[in-house]
């Protein structure tokens, strides 16, 4: 009986659930396995061969630059000193004379070819201002080249190499695919080492630094000096941006690098290689955020938009918008904000009728408009007027349109005679300086903790800011008798 007893306590209906439970246990640890070995099959060993491939397209980029010699004893005495004279002297005879010579400067950047017959892209900044450019290929020898067309708004800069042979190349890809945690591979010449290879991951999208048309991909791939104006590849070999800024509190890599999304590139590389300039759309009209106060006040059900505060001569008038009007949809896309109104303005073929979208008193109302072009109405204005001496007399620079102190302005901003600087007669509202408060009738009086009274010190200033590597200017900047000082960010 004792056997038939076991038996029966072996079927039982305790003993079947455990047998399933091991079984069940078994079968997710063997499904378990198998996805781990399908994982790694996936997954690369190695990015090797993608470096590899993509390697040859990617060049250095060497720059020279004359530098116009110092003519006095800068920061030895203060100008008007009745020692300059002496000390000028002094300095000549222990330099030969040489402190007044002009000299050339080098610099270094990376860069990438887009077709066969010699495209190049990199960053304005690396090229801006060269008197020779020189791209070095990566499986050797060199090429001079020529500057198609540039765009500051966006920092990107089309040249064009002259070969006998056709060159290895790569294609864009698309930005807006790129997801957060994609792995994505940077090369270029950091630190002039030349021809480096690193890899991470995108960490965030659509990224503002301080442009009109910024969008950024953000990567925590080494980015460095020397690496701006190199691809960002994706593992297909594809660029999806175009490296160019990178944040750091001592001017190396820790990991947040920036760079500009390729669907922002091609637009810019197409028009620069038909036209050799870029053509914005504009719609012609100043605007401002909505924000929740706004919109409480405006009876809007939402804080989207952009509120229209100004409808100067142009596309806008002459189609009717008003300042008092929201825009919420241009071209059949909701609008958010004015960071991205102005983006899809821009992005828009110039001459394009469009349908415009705005709140006007409690009701929406649509409006055709004929779109201007950007570049011609910023044209209209010069960025920098002289007088009949030659003078500038105003200059726009880092998102502000400045002018010399004159008696006029003295008297109107109720400043004493012996006041200097340069007064802000207007400021861009898409831009850092506007951000961090800068308004008209601000007067800058330092810049780089020297002071300022001319436009051309303030270019100066600027210029010997980027070659310590500085990424910002210190401005002291006084309103009304108060001072404070007031850092803008420089291009990398």
């Amino acid at each position: 009986m004792q056997p038939q007893a076991k038996a029966i306590q072996a079927n039982s209906p305790e003993n079947r659930q455990g047998w399933m439970h091991l079984f069940w246990l078994g079968a997710l640890a063997v499904m378990f396995v198998l996805a781990q070995s399908l994982i790694v099959q996936a997954k690369p060993e190695s990015l090797a061969p993608l470096a590899e491939k993509i390697s040859p397209s990617v060049v250095n980029i060497t720059t020279s630059t004359t530098i116009e010699g110092r003519t006095g004893p800068q920061g030895i005495v203060p100008e008007g000193s009745p020692f300059e004279d002496f000390f000028r002297e002094f300095q000549d005879r222990n330099n030969g004379g040489e402190g007044t010579r002009p000299r050339r400067s080098s610099a270094l950047g990376s860069g990438f070819v887009i077709s066969e017959d010699g495209y190049v892209v990199t960053n304005n900044h690396v090229i801006e201002g060269a008197d020779e450019i020189l791209i070095e290929f990566f499986a050797g020898g060199e090429l001079p080249a020529k500057v198609i067309g540039t765009d500051p708004n966006t920092d990107i800069a089309l040249l064009k190499v002259e070969s006998d042979e056709p060159l290895p190349f790569v294609t864009f890809g698309d930005s807006d695919s790129a997801r957060v945690g994609d792995w994505v591979i940077a090369m270029g010449n950091p630190l002039g080492q030349g021809f480096s290879v690193s890899a991470g991951i995108v960490s965030a999208r659509n990224r503002a630094l301080s442009g009109t048309y910024d969008d950024y991909i953000q990567t925590d791939a080494a980015i460095n000096r020397g690496n701006s104006g190199g691809p960002l590849f994706n593992m297909d070999g594809e660029v999806v941006g175009v490296n160019t800024a990178i944040l750091s509190p001592n001017g190396g890599s820790i990991g947040i690098g920036f760079s500009m999304a390729s669907n922002v590139v091609t637009r810019v590389v197409d028009q620069l290689k038909e036209f050799g300039e870029t053509r914005r759309g504009w719609l012609g009209v100043r605007i401002q955020d909505v924000t929740d106060e706004i919109a409480e006040a405006m009876g809007l059900e939402s804080a989207a938009g952009a509120l229209i505060t100004d409808v100067p001569e142009g596309p806008a008038k002459e189609a009717g918008l008003l300042s008092g009007d929201v825009i919420v949809s241009f071209d059949g896309v909701d609008v958010e904000d004015t960071r991205a109104l102005v983006r899809q303005v821009g992005n828009t073929e110039v001459g394009k009728a469009v349908r415009v979208v705005v709140n006007r008193d409690g009701s929406t109302k649509t409006v055709l408009v004929t779109l201007g072009r950007r570049e011609e109405a910023e044209g209209a204005v010069p960025a920098a007027m002289e007088n009949s001496d030659g003078d500038i007399q105003e200059k726009t620079v880092l998102g502000m349109t400045l002018g010399p102190l004159s008696d006029k302005l003295r008297g109107e901003l109720n400043l004493p005679e012996t006041q200097t600087g340069l007064v802000v007669l207007s400021v861009d509202e898409t831009t850092e300086a506007f951000e961090k408060g800068l308004r008209a009738g601000d007067l800058i009086t330092e810049a780089g903790q020297q002071k300022v009274t001319a436009l051309s010190e303030l270019d100066e200033r600027i210029a010997d800011a980027r070659d310590a590597g500085r990424k910002s200017l210190l401005l002291l900047v006084r309103r009304g008798g108060d001072p404070r000082f007031v850092a803008l960010s420089l291009d990398d």
